[in-house]
């Protein structure tokens, strides 16, 4: 079979190109490569200007100024309130921190993080009766409830009041014994206060009571207790 004439005069051209249209090839090439450079060394490496990326700080001030407008809208919001509290209270001026508890209390009696940081307050500022007065209240107050035990407890262990937390969290065992998430939120606080034992008990409950928990699956295979995953 013939060769078709207009492939070979193709052939022909391309063997004769100017040596200087060769050049302007290579050199559009070259700049083709060194502008995709950048982009190539950012996708492999990361680029750096992403690396020096910092989150903005934002001051206690902008943030109590934005907090204070937050109120201009509404006064009643019982955890814009807390918020404050917690920024007055992280500067020492406890007079308002405790202004701003007791709103956020008033607009909402049962607001664990609030009665928490009152509490922590009092105590800070030498109270103690009355903080373990007003602790004993609000333990008592959840006393017929699992998860509103459990609410509190999380609230003091963030505020770093043990007793009382422990105190809460033993109340929900006692509420629902037979509770995956009762279970599951004891060996947590167990496992962040290093008592791996003690967090194995209640994982390996919490397991038992609910196998489709892979959470629950993992933090007992890290605690070297094989599981079955249904």
């Amino acid at each position: 079979m013939g060769k078709n004439p207009k492939q070979e005069c193709v052939r022909v051209e391309l063997k004769s190109t100017d040596p200087q249209g060769v050049e302007i090839i290579r050199g559009a090439l070259l700049l083709l490569v060194l502008c995709l450079l950048p982009f190539l060394v950012c996708t492999i490496v990361g680029c750096e200007s992403e690396k020096k990326l910092e989150p903005v700080t934002i001051s206690a001030e902008e943030k109590k100024a934005a907090l204070n407008k937050q109120l201009d809208i509404k006064f009643e919001n019982p955890d814009v309130h807390f918020e404050l509290g917690q920024l007055y209270q992280a500067e020492g001026n406890w007079a308002k921190a405790e202004y701003h508890y007791n709103v956020a209390l008033g607009f909402d009696p049962a607001h664990k993080p609030a009665q928490a940081a009152l509490v922590k307050g009092l105590i800070n500022n030498g109270n103690t009766a009355k903080a373990k007065q007003y602790a004993g209240s609000y333990i008592n107050q959840v006393s017929s409830s699992a998860m509103a035990s459990l609410q509190l407890a999380e609230a003091f262990d963030k505020q770093e009041l043990d007793e009382y937390a422990l105190t809460c969290y033993q109340q929900a065992i006692r509420l629902g014994p037979n509770s995956p998430e009762v279970n599951k939120r004891v060996g947590y606080y167990y496992l962040n206060n290093g008592d791996k034992n003690k967090a194995k008990e209640y994982f390996s409950r919490s397991f038992q009571l609910n196998p489709n928990q892979p959470d629950v699956a993992g933090e007992l295979g890290r605690l070297g207790v094989v599981v079955k995953i249904p």
